[in-house]
């Protein structure tokens, strides 16, 4: 999908967010003109728009950052120094820190593997876990699945997420039959009956995904078996043009922002699309940065209203079932 009407002057301007938000840029005096385009993403729109954010130009201040209660739904202990979970989360802390994030969802160890085995899941929750208790409160845990293993998935559910601290549940790569898998049912019908969030990597990559790796499409078909369950659309399949539109109509899925470059049109295509009470903002630590994922909200022509929602709200809001059953504070 092209996001027509927009100069090379004006993609500059708005992806200045990232290097803005890191405090690297030198400000810029970029002038462009916001064009509003009508529901279909073609032809400008005669209809006055709400008040839309403008790209972030300069340096972003903390106090702007704090304001908006940064929750960052997708972060990794991977990548970061360490050799125990308690020096990673001391590293991810430093860095969330400098960039205003209040609290961050985690999932994974201390080394990826999957279809390992379920001693090998185990170990990488309790990593997790370990971590989680260095955090200071400012992380929560969703438990790693391996639906290749369903029976120990559903009993790692039951000592993670009913019995122990995390929160919900990440999913990473399927059995070949991914994730619109029948497997997949008892594993999510538990979340379901635990109040607790799923959270689904999907891609769709030009060169052919990996064996097990799904697309917004299967992620659909479970999603859809199970509506009462809510489902987070990891990364929105990266190629976003194509990962929005199957999730479009399923009102328990959100869009999950992170993982693929800043560019412009990710953040106003969800939002167009799905609503903004429907989007998420995500880092994807340590694969990559918190400025750059930041600036795809902060960098895009989107209502204000949208900011505290995309940045916070909607994740918060889908937690506190499981928080208040948990008696954390939201």
């Amino acid at each position: 999908m092209k996001n027509q009407g927009l100069s090379r002057r004006q993609f500059l301007y708005r992806t200045s967010a990232g290097t803005a938000v890191a405090g690297v840029a030198c400000r810029s005096e970029f002038a462009s003109s916001n064009t509003n385009l009508d529901a279909e993403g073609g032809s400008p729109s005669s209809a006055p728009s709400p008040p839309s954010a403008p790209p972030a130009a300069g340096l972003v201040d903390m106090d702007t950052l704090k304001s908006l209660r940064i929750w960052d739904g997708h972060c990794h202990l991977l990548s970061f120094e360490g050799s125990t979970p308690a020096e990673r989360m001391q590293n991810i802390l430093r860095y969330a820190d400098r960039m205003g994030i209040e609290k961050m969802c985690m999932f994974l160890g201390m080394e990826f593997k999957f279809h390992a085995g379920p001693e090998n899941m185990r170990k990488q929750n309790d990593d997790l876990m370990e971590a989680l208790k260095h955090s200071h409160g400012r992380a929560l845990g969703y438990a790693f699945m391996d639906p290749y293993y369903v029976d120990d998935c559903l009993d790692e559910l039951n000592r993670c997420v009913r019995d122990g601290p995390l929160v919900g549940l990440k999913f990473e790569f399927d059995t070949p039959a991914l994730a619109n898998s029948p497997e997949l049912d008892p594993i999510i019908a538990r979340a379901g009956e635990l109040k607790a969030v799923v959270l689904h990597h999907t891609y769709i990559k030009t060169t052919g995904n990996m064996l097990g790796e799904s697309t917004p499409v299967e992620l659909a078909e479970l999603a859809r078996r199970h509506p009462s369950v809510t489902i987070i659309c990891g990364h929105t399949g990266a190629t976003w043009e194509l990962g929005i539109p199957p999730i479009r109509r399923l009102k328990n899925v959100y869009a999950d922002l992170c993982g693929s470059d800043p560019t412009s049109g990710f953040t106003e295509m969800a939002v167009r699309e799905l609503g903004a009470d429907r989007v998420m903002y995500g880092s994807d630590i340590g694969g990559r940065g918190f400025a750059s994922q930041l600036a795809k909200v902060l960098g895009a022509n989107i209502p204000l209203s949208a900011r505290p929602l995309i940045m916070g709200e909607n994740l918060r809001r889908v937690l506190q079932p499981i928080l208040k059953a948990k008696g954390v504070q939201a």
